[in-house]
This record gives C-alpha cells, sequence and structure tokens, in this order.
C-alpha cells in the first residue's frame, strides 16, 4: 500500500469553511463509492486556517490519471467538484486547472523508515 499527501486551500472566509467542514460530515455515497473503486482505501484531511492537506494510501493499482478519468465519467462526482470548488482555491502556487496538489516527503522518522 503507498501512501500520498496532498494540498489545497479554502476559500479564506469563516463561513465558508464551516459550510465546507458540513458537507464533510456527510460526503455522498456515490463519492465515497467512486473513493473506493479508485483503489482509495483510506483517505483524511485535516485543516489550519484555510489550508488543506490530504493523506490517502492506495491500492498497488491506483493512478491519478485513472481515477480522474473515472471521475470525469461519473455524474455525481463532477457535481460534487462542482459544489467543493465554491469553497476551494488552488494554491498559489498551482498552475492553471490544478486543484490538489501532492506533497514531497522530506522527514520521516519512525520503524521501518
Amino acid at each position: 500500500m503507498k501512501r500520498h499527501c496532498l494540498a489545497l486551500d479554502l476559500k479564506d472566509d469563516d463561513a465558508l469553511i464551516a459550510k465546507y467542514e458540513e458537507y464533510h460530515t456527510n460526503v455522498w455515497s456515490e463519492v465515497l463509492d467512486s473513493l473506493k473503486n479508485s483503489g482509495i482505501n483510506h483517505m483524511e484531511i485535516y485543516r489550519v486556517g484555510n489550508r488543506l492537506f490530504m493523506i490517502i494510501e492506495v491500492e498497488d493499482h491506483f493512478s491519478f490519471d485513472r481515477k480522474a478519468k473515472l471521475d470525469a465519467g461519473n455524474e455525481k462526482v463532477q457535481e460534487w467538484e462542482v459544489l467543493m470548488w465554491n469553497y476551494q482555491q488552488a494554491l498559489p502556487f498551482a498552475k492553471p486547472g490544478d486543484k490538489w496538489l501532492p506533497m514531497d516527503k522530506i522527514f520521516e522518522f519512525g520503524a521501518g523508515a
């Protein structure tokens, strides 16, 4: 199993951030199914200020390209993505069209590291 860490910003507005977090207390079942079907076994999202940090643990066959293709053909996932973009914004250094950006691991400590 492999782990990926990604980052994205929210719009810096307390009401929008609260609404975004509210949506994530009851994520649509179609979105959860798409995560599972793409090979994601576990996902966590953390927030500090308006910065989001996502950790995903994936199966060996997982690929971001494959997930993007599956998502593009899923009407409910596309609806969710459009809705979430009302609250999200690209990182300041993101290329046009980029949302969640992969992070580079720079340190690890612990057994097996």
